[in-house]
């Protein structure tokens, strides 16, 4: 619906009109249609209303994503191609191989000390010194087309290497120890040559930087074992001069003798190895002793030996004969018988032999064993008498020793010192010293076949998303600059105001006469809607006594009257539409008018002389007549309540279009003497501020406010479907239309 969408005054009439005056009763002009704008407050935004300010501004969007993309590809033109040459690197954790590795910690083998490791790598790689032998290593500071050559070549030198470090990135792979050198240039060549440049570069100088990190050490070692041998050399020959005067004479390596001997000088001495082996040759000689008097001791008091048995053993062997044939003999002869008497005779002689035998070989042995027993006995006297001398001699030594054993740890500390030093001066040779390099070059950069930038896919889609993002906060600006009713729930939320209803923006040029004809349009059952709406405000249905007014002129209020005032007339009720408008009627005949409001007003005429039937059954019409010069005086007279109770005794309902509220007293007074109120709101063009006012001013004249209702309503722009808005066609549901259904609704109440 447009902002009037009535015909001007003179076209051809739309409402044939019966007596009573004659002429033509034609409708206020057609405004054209006018852009619905947005609005919006903080703390409304939700999805709804994002659609909505998308759809509403959706060209503003549109174009600011076109001016994305279009500068997206001027840039992508204009700019110069880059090119980018690429090395991957792998740098492993250093270790020193001469070095036990049993005694060396475990330093950076952890994830946060390996981490750090690469970043330290990456911030060499980075350095401007790294930067500057690249410049030297292609010679970049005489190419004219890397650096001007205006300035010295000292200048030139930090120019170029502030170019190299400009194009150079150097960014780990993630989860190894792998590094990717890059280089960005205009000359792919240039980019490649830089790119493997950097990283021979950098392995030199890593093999450089280690040999040179163990220079200050390896000189401050060499100070150290300078004096520490110094020291050494010193302590030794206090040590010898000590033991020449004091006599001491050591053998062997003193140090590992003292660590036997618990750390004693005397344990190297020459008279403690002599006690050592004196005493040794006592512990022998004891032994000895002991074991020449056992053998003495038991020889006296054993039986027959194996010598005295061995010694006498023929001899036993004939008497055994002897003694065997006696034996025998005894048998046949008697023991004095002459032969017998021989034979013992033998015998006996035998035994005094082995006896003597026997005598002389055990005091053979007896005398042997008792010469060795003595004479291990003397020589253990003569030991004992010698380590007892020995002893006191050591004890001197030890008295002695304590200065020897001080000198002796002194030399034994500085030896332990100067060899430590010794060794730590081999491992940091070995370190500082060209060996194999942590650092390896995996990739090698090649010349880049293709640019690197500028990549127009990923241009356009910058310039399409800083498109959007331009037109979303352009039009989300907008919104919060242009704070207007829209919808419904503004209407609810920000007037604090019933939606009676909402009709939508009027579609074509034709009249709104003629788009009330079609009952099917979404005009028509806009209206019918409202209509409904209107006959649930008071209890007794639809109020009696009806004021429409609006915020301000041309929001559609005219517009509404006559609809309402057509879908009540056709219900059955007899229905007077008053223009109550006294400064800019809508409701004007073809002709001058000698009746109407105005002149109504002035006198005690009554009611019917002033009234115009219309071509609508039950439909008529109170005209404004002639224009007053102090309209605001005539409807604040007693006379328009007159009028007014007068019109509700011959009709059943009374409709009242009357002016904008801002601005003029004449809606106010005209709210105070009818029922009801209902406020038209005009979609996106009335701001709530105005609104609220004329809601104010309404209510302090003692207006009843029933409701609003929301004109030239967009519902695809504001975001709305099917219920307000609802696309506002036609449906049937069960077979029966919506306006079917109002009207069964309406007669089932009312009977």
């Amino acid at each position: 619906m447009s902002k009037n969408d009535i015909e001007p005054a003179g076209a051809q009439p739309i409402w044939p009109l019966a007596p009573q005056g004659g002429g033509a009763l034609a409708l206020p002009h057609q405004w054209a249609p006018q852009p619905a704008s947005g609005g919006l407050l903080p703390g409304d935004l939700n999805l709804a209303t994002l659609w909505r300010i998308v759809s509403e501004w959706r060209w503003l969007i549109l174009g600011a994503v076109a001016v994305g993309l279009a500068g997206a590809i001027v840039i992508t033109f204009l700019t110069t191609p880059l090119y980018r040459a690429q090395v991957t690197l792998e740098i492993n954790t250093p270790q020193i191989e001469a070095v036990d590795q049993s005694k060396v910690s475990n330093v950076g083998n952890s994830y946060f000390d390996q981490r750090a490791y690469m970043a330290t790598q990456i911030g060499l790689l980075e350095s401007n010194n790294l930067a500057e032998q690249v410049a030297q290593d292609l010679n970049l500071v005489s190419n004219p087309s890397f650096v001007p050559q205006s300035a010295d070549r000292s200048q030139r030198l930090k120019w170029a290497a502030g170019r190299v470090r400009g194009g150079f990135t150097a960014k780990p792979v993630q989860e190894s120890r792998l590094i990717e050198l890059a280089y960005v240039s205009p000359s792919p060549a240039l980019a490649a040559q830089i790119a493997n440049s950097y990283a021979d570069n950098f392995i030199q100088s890593n093999l450089q930087r280690r040999y040179e990190s163990t220079a200050y050490a390896r000189h401050f070692l060499e100070k150290q074992i300078a004096t520490t041998k110094a020291e050494l050399e010193n302590s030794e020959r206090q040590l010898v001069a000590y033991a020449e005067a004091q006599h001491i004479i050591t053998l062997g390596n003193s140090g590992g003798d003292q660590g036997k001997n618990g750390g004693n000088g005397e344990g190297t001495s020459l008279q403690t190895a002599s006690l050592a082996a004196l005493n040794q040759a006592l512990s022998d000689a004891t032994t000895k002793r002991i074991a020449a008097q056992e053998a003495y001791e038991s020889a006296a008091h054993a039986g027959p030996t194996s010598d005295v048995n061995e010694s006498t053993a023929a001899l036993r062997n004939q008497r055994a004969t002897l003694e065997a044939d006696y034996q025998q003999k005894l048998a046949t002869f008697k023991p004095d018988y002459p032969t017998m008497v021989s034979e013992r005779a033998q015998i006996d002689a035998l035994d005094q032999q082995i006896r003597r035998e026997a005598g002389t070989v055990t005091t053979g042995r007896s005398n042997t064993l008792l010469s060795a027993y003595r004479a291990a006995a003397a020589s253990e006297r003569e030991l004992q008498g010698q380590v007892n001398k020995l002893k006191t001699a050591v004890l001197d030594l030890r008295e002695r020793s304590i200065q020897y054993n001080i000198l002796d740890r002194s030399v034994q500390t500085n030896r332990a010192m100067y060899e430590s030093l010794l060794e730590r001066y081999k491992q940091i040779g070995v370190a500082g010293g060209v060996g194999t390099n942590n650092v390896s070059i995996v990739d090698h950069a090649e010349v880049p076949g293709g640019p690197f930038k500028p990549i127009l896919t990923l241009n356009l889609l910058i310039g399409f998303a800083l498109g959007l993002i331009a037109g979303l906060g352009a039009a989300l600006a907008l919104e919060f600059l242009n704070d207007t009713i829209k919808t419904p729930d503004d209407v609810r939320d920000k007037l604090h105001l019933p939606s009676l209803g909402v009709i939508p923006m009027k579609k074509g040029s034709d009249a709104l006469a003629e788009e009330l004809k079609d009952q099917s349009s979404a005009v028509s059952e806009a209206y019918f809607s409202l209509r409904t709406s209107l006959q649930f405000t008071t209890d007794s249905g639809a109020p009696k006594s009806l004021l429409i007014t609006s915020t301000r002129a041309a929001e559609g209020k005219s517009s509404t009257t006559l609809a309402l005032a057509q879908n009540f007339a056709r219900l059955g009720n007899r229905v007077l539409l008053v223009d109550g408008d006294l400064r800019k009627p809508a409701f004007v005949t073809g002709l001058e008018p000698n009746e109407g409001l105005s002149k109504l007003l002035t006198n005690h005429e009554p009611l019917e002389i002033h009234i115009l039937n219309t071509q609508y059954e039950n439909l008529s019409l109170l005209p404004c007549g002639p224009l007053p010069p102090n309209p605001a005086e005539l409807l604040a007279s007693p006379r328009l309540k007159a009028v007014l109770a007068d019109a509700l005794t011959k009709f059943d309902m009374v409709i009242v279009d009357g002016p904008p509220v801002l601005g003029l007293a004449d809606a106010p007074l005209l709210a105070g003497v009818c029922r009801a109120t209902l406020l038209v709101v005009e979609s996106g063009r009335t701001r709530t501020k105005a609104a609220l006012d004329a809601i104010t001013r309404l209510k302090a004249s003692g207006g009843n406010i029933v409701g609003a209702a929301l004109t030239k309503f967009r519902a695809r722009s504001h975001g709305y479907g099917y219920g307000y808005g609802y696309g506002y066609e036609p449906y049937r549901y069960g077979g029966v239309s919506s306006r079917e259904r109002e009207i069964k609704l309406l007669a089932q109440r009312e009977s």
